[in-house]
């Protein structure tokens, strides 16, 4: 299995086997769903509701950090919180079917929250602080933190191994990259230490799914360890909304309004991350098909300017 292309040998065969090992029985119809990072279905079953089983990428997540996001979600789960947790296949949730691993989930359906909606803005403010509990029971042992090596060095070294960057513009995106890390520092350094917990990690709209019945969390493939203030930056579009956020937020937990002067510092991370994360998976030929504005000249100098532009406003 090639690092460049660690899911050539994925078919959709491959995909029913895994399934039908856990002694479930595909009815043949399959659906891909949305994932770049990882591969995941939604498999038909025999007079039952479908599965999702998703495929985990090779190498990125060791075993023990991929149980302990499923405990994670368990734990959350056992709470009484709205979270799609892995299912169970003799003791196991992290599952190992020819050479890949793979873990099975319940289909839950829903569609996208209102942002606008200071009642749904209230409910995941809820929602939120009640994880926010349970993850701050105890920590995260092999999962990863939030932090500048994490989101920020290690991201800019894979734009400049990369043939992505133009070679035009890697000196001036080495100075804005490194500007811009400076500027993080510096705001990291003047807010202080700021309490961690284990946390959903990756809290956008896309990740949280609405029914009649209120929200749900899916996809925790994310989750590490960091400030509370991280799962609630994205889901907040301006100030209002946050407030509405944070009302919700302070019926079941305390916040510390401190932890809001992080949110350019982790909205720059993100910015940087993202173009790491695209030139480092460039070789799965998913990335190039769904992204293929990043192969322009153009778009290397917009990410500069935007970049210059969290600095302004982080310094």
């Amino acid at each position: 299995m090639s690092n460049d292309t660690p899911y050539a040998s994925l078919t959709p065969d491959l995909v029913l086997d895994a399934v039908a090992a856990c002694e479930l029985w595909p009815d043949g119809r399959l659906l891909a769903l949305n994932s770049y990072e990882n591969r995941v279905w939604q498999v038909g079953l025999e007079e039952t509701a479908p599965v999702i089983a998703k495929f985990y990428r090779p190498g990125r997540w060791s075993d023990a950090a991929i149980v302990e996001e499923h405990s994670f979600a368990q734990e959350l789960a056992d709470a009484e919180l709205p979270v799609v947790a892995p299912l169970v296949f003799g003791g196991h949730t992290l599952l190992l079917h020819d050479g890949f691993r793979y873990a099975l989930t319940p289909r839950r359906g829903g569609r996208a929250p209102e942002l606008e909606a200071v009642d749904q803005l209230q409910w995941l403010g809820r929602l939120i602080a009640r994880m926010h509990g349970v993850g701050a029971r105890t920590p995260f042992v092999h999962r990863g933190r939030l932090d500048r090596d994490t989101m920020v060095r290690q991201p800019m070294q894979a734009v400049l191994d990369s043939t992505l960057l133009p070679a035009s513009l890697q000196t001036n995106y080495r100075a804005a990259a490194t500007r811009l890390d400076a500027a993080i520092g510096a705001r990291l350094e003047a807010i202080g230490p700021v309490p961690q917990l284990r946390l959903h990690g990756d809290c956008h709209p896309g990740n949280v799914l609405w029914t009649d019945a209120g929200p749900h969390f899916v996809d925790f493939d994310d989750a590490r360890t960091g400030p509370a203030v991280q799962d609630l930056w994205m889901l907040a579009n301006d100030e209002r909304a946050m407030d509405a956020v944070l009302e919700g937020y302070r019926q079941f937990r305390h916040f510390d309004d401190g932890e809001l002067a992080l949110i350019p510092a982790l909205r720059a991370m993100r910015q940087l991350h993202y173009a790491g994360w695209i030139a480092a998976r460039w070789h799965d030929p998913a990335f190039p098909a769904a992204f293929p504005f990043v192969a322009e000249s153009r778009w290397w100098e917009q990410h500069l300017a935007d970049l210059h532009e969290l600095a302004d406003e982080l310094e």
